[in-house]
């Protein structure tokens, strides 16, 4: 036990484990299932006392002692420090809206039962209608209200994720540009928050494609160069990802016309995202790995996107690399880039399909198929291996084995 806490029933338990049981819809005691008069465990503080002196007499034994937990926040005081934000961002007034908003931090930092009862009473709304509020402002005030702002977004990204209303209020106007303008500034941790806040927005618009926000693809290709150095010189595996993220959805939401997505192509493609995404995909985990193919098969849709991937010595070799070697997801993307590559590959030489020969794509592709795969990249691989097959005699084949041939073996 860490925070020992005692039930109605006399019986006491470690706060956490019992605070889960009780979440969990639960209204007996474990141990007696005698009905609970009340579902508020109270602190032992006799009990905790006991295993902080017994901390303290095992210490020689590498045993440290355990802090005193501080009492965590109920709704009541949750609810009324909320409705001091709402005061506070309704009168503008930005000194006691963000000493508000961080000890709101501060209390949801301190546990995670602390976290879920702030954002249980609505903080996730609160935040982003006062972050909306302090960005509908003046060009001569907004450098006044950049301190509450940032304070606002770095205590809402904790909150996530956020409920229908709480992203209305963050994907309208104003604070679109002010997040824009956040993560196109210099300072790491407002880039760090705003991508992320971007992200979480970008993953509503998936869910809801029937009412697009065509605000928000305008504003976002602004943000493109931003996105890009953030790839480039990653902050944290976390904002490259959210980053990979908001780039695949720009290149490939319906709800942005076919024009305005071959426009964010090209601008990305002359910043130089397909070397970049190579070079990421090299050696990336596997979600970073999934989310980088997913915006190199976005790109490659494109004949300035596939022309550049053709012109990289690393993208056939990654590619194949990458087929049944990180997820089904990565193996879709894979095929689905090496088909849309060789497809288009119109040389005599054979190009693209001699160079994926060279490393193993037909024996890959062969065992991908054996193995079994969904009926669209079941096609593709088809696809892939007659196209191969035509090139096969240009590309000496040797027997691994032939290496070994001189050895004596046992089999």
């Amino acid at each position: 036990m860490n925070d020992p806490v005692t039930l109605s029933s006399g019986i006491t338990y470690d706060r956490e484990s019992i605070e889960k049981w009780i979440e969990a819809g639960n209204s007996t005691c474990p141990l007696t299932n005698q009905v609970l008069t009340s579902l508020g465990p109270i602190p032992n503080h006799v009990t905790r006392r006991k295993i902080q002196d017994w901390c303290v007499e095992n210490r020689s034994h590498g045993i440290e002692r355990i802090p005193t937990p501080r009492v965590p926040i109920s709704s009541v005081d949750a609810s009324e420090i909320i409705r001091n934000i709402d005061i506070a961002h309704k009168k503008q007034d930005g000194e006691r809206c963000r000493a508000l908003v961080a000890k709101l931090k501060s209390l949801a930092k301190e546990s995670e039962r602390n976290k879920r009862c702030i954002a249980n009473n609505g903080a996730g709304r609160a935040l982003s209608e006062a972050f909306a509020a302090f960005s509908v402002t003046t060009t001569s005030s907004f450098d006044d209200n950049i301190a509450v702002l940032e304070e606002t977004l770095s205590a809402l990204i904790t909150m996530f994720p956020l409920d229908g209303e709480a992203k209305g209020y963050l994907g309208s106007a104003p604070p679109m540009h002010c997040l824009i303008w956040f993560l196109s500034s210099g300072d790491l941790s407002r880039q760090r928050n705003s991508v992320l806040a971007l992200k979480e927005l970008v993953s509503s618009m998936e869910d809801q494609r029937k009412t697009p926000n065509l605000f928000f693809d305008i504003e976002i290709e602004a943000a493109i160069e931003a996105l890009f150095k953030l790839i480039k010189t990653p902050i944290c595996p976390t904002s490259t990802k959210a980053s990979l993220t908001i780039i695949h959805h720009m290149i490939t939401s319906s709800s942005t016309s076919s024009s305005t997505r071959q426009k964010q192509v090209t601008k990305l493609v002359n910043l130089g995202i397909v070397p970049l995404l190579l070079e990421t995909l090299v050696d990336s985990e596997r979600a970073t790995c999934e989310k980088a193919l997913g915006v190199l098969d976005g790109i490659v849709d494109s004949e300035r996107g596939r022309e550049m991937a053709c012109l990289n010595a690393l993208t056939m070799p990654v590619l194949v690399k990458k087929i049944l070697r990180v997820s089904n997801t990565a193996t879709e993307f894979s095929v689905s880039i090496l088909h849309k590559l060789c497809k288009e590959e119109q040389r005599e030489d054979g190009g693209v399909l001699v160079e994926a020969l060279q490393v193993g794509a037909f024996q890959k592709l062969l065992l991908l198929l054996q193995l079994g795969c969904v009926e669209k990249t079941k096609e593709r691989v088809s696809e892939l291996l007659k196209m191969l097959n035509l090139h096969r005699s240009k590309v000496e084949c040797v027997d691994p084995m032939d290496n070994f041939r001189d050895l004596k073996r046992p089999f």
